[in-house]
């Protein structure tokens, strides 16, 4: 527990891929107080992106401080803390200064594609498959570690004496918070470590033989531990942002917390998370669905000494950052919320349809040699319908991963729950219940993967008694129900496809 018998509520870090926000939340599941702050975009080249790892922990460092003293609370009244964080971003920094060798690699970078595509071509695919639950894809943590020890000076000697670690930005927050040079913990969560192709999802473990296949050493890695942990990760130090002991009970990568936060506790239960990119998950329980249709076999969470719970996961890479793409790139939108009035200007999209494969294509195609298009345009259209146009590749993104997972599981979504920040887009909301033909369902609280994280530490330490409590917390916010007629909404999706074929075979990664 916290220093002080009076803590009351449990705390939150969501490091994501544009910003860290600290969140505090009461027994009832209510967001106390919510802190900000965007980090810089890195792009040296075509297709990299990085981060710099310094500067997320400076940002995540003033958003605790900050959102602490919003709130007039202190570390005495928080009862535990919870990490939830975007997942594959990769960090590799040295445990005795603390400093990274290289920028963070983020999870959209494609730098890899070469390494991805050659083992695709043979067995070591098919074994990161069986073994993993991942194909071989940019996407991955794995990859990422491989080219730092290729390519940055002395990484690889550094890693073999014991001086070079590895971890997503979980693992670099957690060290830090926790003392970093002066007795930092290296861990990370099973969720997290199910996201590098370099766990075994039937042992949890580290796996031998994924790790020669990306030439790393297991002395890099962090020890995976449960996502909800009684015993606890560490603790947070006097010197910290928190200025005083918080116990450290709680991990989940971004999309894992935002299931907990949706309380997706039952096998066939999903949810859509918004974001940067879409991830949609279907739980699928203690069972390991592998997949035959293009989705990634991911651990969804494991509380404490319980078995793991599975998922099947739907990996989207351009979804929200399309929309910042039209504001930043194009210039047709001043701010996203103008993406859903222009869009709502015209009643259809025109005929044209917008594949945002900026990174190319993830789940359910994962192809790298894909590259965005946009088609079917004409003298007609404006860039009120390329608005439209690109509100509804979000949502028949969406739907090319439903489709997937009733393949694979046999279970059709029969209610998408959703969160996420382009939720707040009415329009996409109405046209992704229309384009998928079921109802789309929004908590009150919209901060699902900041909550989830929440409630990973906060039953930890019992601060909430088990998940039947927390289902007890989950309130309907909002609801669209589908509109489209049948014909309407399998001629969009059938457009949808010509579309996606455009795009394929853009760029060569032999």
């Amino acid at each position: 527990m916290a220093s002080s018998s009076s803590a009351r509520y449990v705390g939150a870090v969501d490091q994501g891929t544009t910003s860290s926000r600290f969140m505090v939340f009461d027994h009832g599941g209510n967001e106390v107080v919510k802190y900000q702050l965007e980090h810089t975009q890195i792009m040296p080249r075509p297709g990299w992106v990085e981060h710099d790892p310094v500067e997320i922990w400076e940002r995540t460092s003033s958003v605790i401080q900050s959102g602490l003293r919003q709130a007039g609370l202190s570390a005495d009244d928080l009862v535990a803390l919870g990490i939830t964080n975007q997942r594959e971003t990769a960090v590799v920094w040295n445990r005795k200064t603390g400093r990274p060798y290289y920028n963070a690699i983020v999870w959209q970078d494609t730098r890899t594609d070469r390494l991805a595509t050659a083992l695709d071509r043979d067995e070591r695919g098919q074994t990161i498959r069986r073994k993993a639950g991942l194909p071989p894809a940019t996407y991955f943590s794995g990859g990422k570690i491989q080219w730092i020890l290729e390519n940055v000076d002395g990484v690889r000697e550094a890693a073999e004496n014991g001086d070079a670690i590895f971890g997503n930005t979980d693992s670099w927050l957690v060290w830090n918070l926790t003392g970093g040079p002066r007795g930092g913990v290296h861990v990370t969560d099973v969720t997290n470590a199910s996201r590098t192709m370099l766990m075994n999802l039937e042992t949890l473990d580290w796996d031998d033989e994924l790790l020669e296949i990306f030439s790393v050493p297991r002395s890099m890695l962090p020890e995976i531990k449960p996502s909800s942990c009684s015993e606890g990760y560490g603790s947070t130090t006097a010197e910290g942002p928190l200025g005083g002991e918080v116990r450290l009970t709680g991990i989940l990568g971004d999309q894992q917390a935002a299931m907990v936060g949706q309380v997706c506790f039952e096998a066939g239960e999903a949810k859509n998370t918004y974001g940067t990119g879409n991830f949609m998950l279907l739980n699928t329980g203690t069972e390991l669905v592998r997949s035959e249709a293009g989705l990634l076999t991911t651990v969804c969470y494991r509380f404490d000494d319980q078995p793991p719970v599975y998922a099947l996961e739907g990996s989207i890479a351009v979804t929200g950052s399309a929309v910042q793409w039209l504001r930043d790139q194009l210039g047709i939108i001043s701010g996203a919320s103008q993406s859903e009035s222009l869009a709502a200007s015209v009643e259809d999209s025109g005929g044209c349809y917008f594949v945002p494969a900026f990174s190319g294509l993830f789940a359910p195609y994962w192809r790298s040699d894909a590259r965005g298009a946009i088609v079917g345009l004409s003298r007609y259209n404006t860039n009120a319908h390329i608005a439209r146009a690109t509100l509804e590749a979000i949502c028949y993104q969406s739907r090319d991963v439903a489709e997937a997972m009733s393949k694979d599981s046999g279970v059709a979504v029969d209610v998408l729950k959703v969160d996420g920040g382009i939720t707040a887009n009415k329009l996409c909301m109405q046209l992704q219940a229309d384009i998928l033909g079921v109802p789309v369902s929004k908590p009150v609280v919209a901060e699902t993967t900041a909550l989830g994280a929440a409630y990973a530490a906060g039953l930890a330490v019992g601060f909430w008694s088990g998940t039947d409590e927390l289902r007890e917390n989950w309130n309907e916010g909002d609801r669209w129900e589908p509109t489209w007629s049948q014909e309407q909404r399998e001629d969009g999706y059938t457009g949808w496809k010509k579309a996606v074929e455009r795009t394929l075979n853009w760029v060569d990664v032999d």
